[in-house]
This record gives structure tokens, sequence and C-alpha cells, in this order.
């Protein structure tokens, strides 16, 4: 099976921030369960570099706007690095083999005959660097950026989506599932069905961008460009290389302020120029940090930066799929971040892995035992328990529900631990007549640690592969593969003891 996966591409008019990193890591989750499974995978993000907010921005800093986007990109592509993340590539909309196809594709919309040149008079945000109804405004504002937008008149090429109302309204009824959550399937389907008006593609008054290639006096406009980056990268991201069987993407994913873009317009735009669609697109929601619930005042505001330098990047990418359930809205803070990280990173999995490698080593030389004595009750249950945790985790992230298959790991993380104190290992030590039992108990809690470290493999890579070395298991890119997830698959070995893998936070430090 192949599976593409993009995000949106981060327009680099300001510095990379949390919201960014949200949306790559999700990607990258996405990517690594689906290489777990077997699968062809390519995932794709990068920057979007033309466009009025950059020029400005560049202006703004006495630079001109290749060197601005030079000098974002650069740090974007940074910010991948430190977030550990396994993009097969990073495109660059300034890329001139981007801007070649971008040409190509805006003359099959032409050809298509859905290109028109019109006078047009619109309200334009200048921060969306987008025309808005005015039945979409609320108070006169912008619904995304709150601000005001300014009528703006151009001589523009137009697109005619009005003409694709019918088929997005057939598409979308016919397909309940292609835009998820629910909730911004419905957002989309209302706009569509309010009626489509003509969208202006290109730009009169600015140059930093793709020229027309018609017309050399216009350059296409921003977010046309933008859209194409999906189809564009496969033509160019490994030389030599055909990679359109990729194509069409498998999940887009994206914040909600972009809905209109990616559920609206971009598939009008391929239905125009003869493209297959992309089979389902993730609307995510927003992290709040804002409020009463945080103030920089009260040193409650997360910076994630912060985070991955004193904390690691597995602890922040585990607090951000853990806490808000993905697809909706949610507050984080530092605070909730510490709880977190105490009370299950550090308490439950963390000293979970350090009490099991202790007593192997304590009661058992140091190495796992075969584990064949006394099965009865819940030592009997556990490896079912253990491969359905599997199940259920890959049945959520096959649905895109990262927030739940997290939930039915922890779920088995707690049952082990139950294990522990039921079992209680160092009395069975005690009692030569229970060492067959001991032998079990050890073993289960390895068998069971292995397995959760395969299914959180996908969200906390490091931790997992840890988890594996510790226990003596092979942890290799083919050793992760949930073909491979089975209770009967820990190896015979010697495990190490270690320090804690995840130490506590003291007093807010």
């Amino acid at each position: 099976m192949r599976f593409y996966v993009t995000t949106p591409i981060y327009y680099v008019n300001a510095e990379p921030h949390l919201g960014h990193a949200y949306t790559t890591i999700a990607a990258d989750i996405l990517a690594r369960f689906h290489r777990q499974k077997g699968d062809d995978v390519f995932f794709l993000t990068g920057t979007d570099e033309h466009g009025n907010k950059i020029a400005q921005a560049a202006a703004d800093r006495g630079v001109t706007p290749r060197q601005h986007v030079d000098e974002l990109a650069a740090k974007f592509k940074d910010l991948t690095r430190r977030l550990n993340v396994t993009n097969d590539f990073f495109i660059r909309t300034t890329d001139p083999e981007h801007e070649r196809y971008v040409q190509a594709f805006v003359e099959k919309l032409r050809a298509a005959g859905d290109i028109e040149k019109r006078a047009y008079g619109g309200l334009y945000c200048t921060a969306c660097e987008g025309f808005w109804y005015e039945r979409e405004l609320v108070d006169g504002k912008c619904p995304d950026h709150g601000i005001e937008p300014t009528w703006l008149e151009e001589e523009n090429y137009y697109f005619k989506l009005s003409a694709y109302q019918d088929r997005l309204s057939a598409l979308f009824r016919a397909a309940p599932g292609w835009v998820r959550p629910k909730s911004r399937y419905n957002e989309a389907l209302s706009f569509i069905e309010q009626g489509l008006e003509d969208i202006s593609i290109s730009r009169s008054t600015l140059k930093w961008g793709i020229p027309v290639p018609w017309d050399q006096e216009q350059v296409v406009y921003v977010w046309i460009d933008a859209l194409v980056n999906y189809l564009s990268a496969l033509t160019y991201a490994r030389p030599g290389e055909d990679l359109s069987r990729y194509w069409p993407a498998t999940v887009h994913l994206m914040a909600k302020e972009i809905l209109k873009f990616h559920a609206v317009i971009w598939p009008a735009m391929l239905m125009s120029a003869g493209y297959d669609l992309p089979e389902s697109e993730f609307i995510h929601g927003f992290l709040l940090m804002g409020g009463e619930k945080m103030s920089k005042t009260r040193g409650n505001v997360l910076d994630p930066f912060a985070v991955m330098d004193t904390y690691g990047i597995d602890a922040l990418r585990y607090y951000l799929f853990r806490e808000i359930s993905f697809g909706q809205d949610g507050v984080i803070s530092l605070e909730g971040f510490e709880g977190r990280y105490n009370s299950e990173l550090a308490n439950e999995l963390g000293n979970l892995v350090s009490r099991t490698a202790s007593m192997i080593a304590k009661y058992r030389d140091g190495r796992i035992p075969v584990g064949d004595g006394p099965q009865a009750g819940e030592l009997a249950a556990l490896a079912a328990a253990g491969e359905a945790m599997v199940a259920a985790c890959t049945a959520h992230l096959d649905a895109v529900e990262i927030s739940p298959a997290l939930e039915s790991v922890w779920e088995f993380v707690r049952r082990l631990n139950r294990l522990v104190e039921e079992e209680a290992p160092w009395k069975l030590a005690k009692d030569e007549a229970q060492a067959g039992r001991l032998d079990a108990v050890l073993h289960s809690l390895a068998a069971g640690l292995r397995l959760v470290a395969l299914a959180l493999y996908p969200v906390v890579p490091d931790t997992a592969l840890e988890i594996l070395r510790r226990l003596g298991q092979p942890h290799g890119d083919g050793d992760v593969l949930l073909a491979g997830a089975t209770w009967h698959g820990l190896a015979p070995a010697a495990v190490e003891q270690a320090p804690p893998l995840f130490p506590r936070i003291e007093n807010g430090a």
C-alpha cells in the first residue's frame, strides 16, 4: 500500500512556532506508523515563499525577498530536524522546478476554459492574502485574524470556481468522510452550498511571485502557487525516480484556518486541470495559549523550544497529542506539560521500565526468563490484552485518531503497573516454590513493554527504541514493523539497567 501525507507548506513571513511543529509532528506520526505497517510512504513538508506579506516582511527588515526567504526557510528546515521528523522531501516554492510546474498547471486551467481576465473589487485581508465575502466577516473583521479587510480593486485573471459548485457539492455528498472531523466537513459543505464566486488567481501590483506564463505583467496568486506544491514535489523530489505513484495524496493535514483553500478551491482546481482528488483531508484545531489559564507573569506559557532543549523532543511530541484530542482546539500550558510528564512519562512508563529491568537483574541475573510458569488470573489474560492493545492502536492511527491511540496504549501501561503491585515479584522471589510464577511475571512485563514500545514508536520514536534496547531486543528500522508486534515476539536477552527514561520534574525545574 502507498501512503502520501502532507503538511501545509509554511509561510515564511515570520519565525516558526508551535503551530507549525504541531502539524509537522502529526504528519510524522502518521508517516512512521505507515512505515511500520510496511506501506510505501512519502511525507512532504516545506515552505511557502511568495506573496505580498513576504515582500513586506523583507522590506521591513531591509533585505531582499530572496534573502528573507532563504534565511527563514533554513529555520523551518532546522525545525524539522529538531522535531525528529522523517519527511522525504522539503519543498520550497522558490524552487525553479516548482515554479515551472505551477506555470504549466495554470496553463491547464486556461486550456480548460476556466480562466478569464476581468476587473474585480473585493474585501481583501492582507494577513490571509485572500478575499472574503461580507457574509463571512465577524463584526466586519476577518474571522481568522480579527482585522478589517480593505477594499481591493485590480484587473486580474480569474478562475471560474462558481462553475464547480455542483461538482463540489456532489463530491461532499458522496464522500462524507472526505474532510474530517465532521464539523469541518459540515463547514466546507455549507460554504459551497451558500454559493461560490470566481476567484482571482493573479496579482498585477506584486512582483514577488511566479510570472503568469501568458502575461509577464502579472504573477500567480500565492495561494494557487502554494496548493500546487503537493503535485509539483513529486516531479523532482528524487531526481530520476518516478514518484507519480504517490498521487493522489492519502491525507492532507492542516489547521482549520486554511480549510476553504484546501476543501473548496484545491479540488476545483484539480478537477479543472484533470487530476485525481486527494483521498482525504484532516483538519486539526488550534493550540490555545492565551486567556486566564495562561500568563507569562505566572510563568505557565509553554515554550516548545525550551521544552525540547530541557526535556527532549519525545516529551513534547507525547504531550501535544496526549493533552488535546487531535482535531479539536485545546489549551496547553507549562503546568499541564509538567503534570503529564511526571504522572505518565516519569511515573507510569519510565518507572515501569526501570522496575522491570531492575527486577530481572536482581532476581534472574539480568536475563529475561522464558516464562513457562503458571499462567492463572491476570497473567493468563495479559498476552491477549497486549495484542488487543496493538490492534486498537493500529485501528486508531489508520483513522488519524492519534489521541485515542495513545489512550489505548496507556490503558495497557497501567495494566502492567497493576500487575507489578498485584504479583509483588519481591515477595515471589522469597519463595522457591514460586520460582515459575516469578519467571512468568517477569517475562510478561518484558513482553508487554516490548509491545508498548512498538505501539508508541510513531509518537515517541527515540523512547521506544531505547526501551527495546534496554530489554535487549532488536531495534533497527526493520525491527519495529507491526507484523512483529506479537506477544511471542520477545527475544531471550539480557536487559540493561540505565538512568530513568524521564527524570521527574521537581519544583517546576
